[in-house]
């Protein structure tokens, strides 16, 4: 669980309502559906129109990064990475397919099953880094799901409050429509800029911050099999691979 992500939401909402507190005002008067439908509906509705359905529900399934990020077992893996170069300096490289079975990422299989082959150094980190990249711009594309979000939002949020101002001007001859009217034209703009600012955009840089990580862990996977299949010596491997621990 991502504690920090936690403090960093509550504490924002928590800044909000309670300076909408002080000042006197209701709490209950920024609960307004009417705006709140206006601003995501209009929002979402305007990110899934330019973002291709796969990308648009890989996106929203990243959301849960933010709270749940994903496990980089870096540390491990230069164990293993360091075990194989042992192995392999003894026993040669075909004496690796024993660990195949070992691996659930197909990735981290795929760059062993290179090695067992006999491919090239440069041939492996080719492969590999094809994939790396492939798998890197996939990822980003799904988090800037949120980035894009966070930039209608507030657009949208303006909208709502040009609509909400539209009918207070239909409604001037009835005072007691008044109210409700102006309330929706200036809470969707506080929805808009608020959801824009402490939720999609925060959520955005956060998970595009996990992209990197992932693809860091990736990069230093393939700097250790090239360093096996050159047969370096596997203290000077592990040194390599201790400065990618973050």
């Amino acid at each position: 669980m991502d504690t920090i992500s936690i403090i960093g939401l509550l504490l924002g909402l928590a800044a909000i309502l309670g300076g909408q507190w002080l000042e006197g005002g209701h709490l209950s008067s920024l609960l307004q559906p009417t705006a709140f439908v206006i601003v995501m509906g209009g929002t979402f509705g305007a990110v899934m129109l330019q973002s291709p359905f796969a990308t648009f529900v890989q996106g929203m399934g990243m959301a849960k990064w933010v709270f749940t990020p994903p496990t980089l077992a870096q540390r491990e893996l230069i164990e293993r990475i360091v075990d194989w170069s042992h192995t392999a300096r003894r026993e040669g490289l075909l004496s690796l397919e024993g660990y195949l079975a070992e691996l659930a990422d197909p990735f981290l299989r795929k760059g062993l099953q290179l090695l067992v082959d006999g491919a090239e150094p440069e041939r492996v980190r080719e492969v590999l880094e094809v994939e790396i990249v492939t798998r890197e711009d996939q990822l980003k594309l799904a988090a800037k799901v949120w980035e894009s979000a966070g930039g209608y939002a507030p657009t949208i949020g303006i909208l709502g409050a040009v609509m909400g101002l539209i009918h207070v001007m239909e409604n001037l001859s009835d005072p007691s429509k008044l109210g409700a009217g102006i309330a929706v034209a200036f809470v969707a703009t506080i929805y808009g800029v608020g959801f824009a600012n402490l939720v999609f955009l925060p959520v955005a840089k956060k998970l595009l911050a996990h992209v990197s990580r992932l693809t860091l862990m990736r990069e230093m996977y393939v700097d250790g099999l090239v360093g096996i299949a050159n047969g370096e010596n596997p203290r000077i491997i592990e040194s390599r691979l201790q400065g990618y621990l973050v």
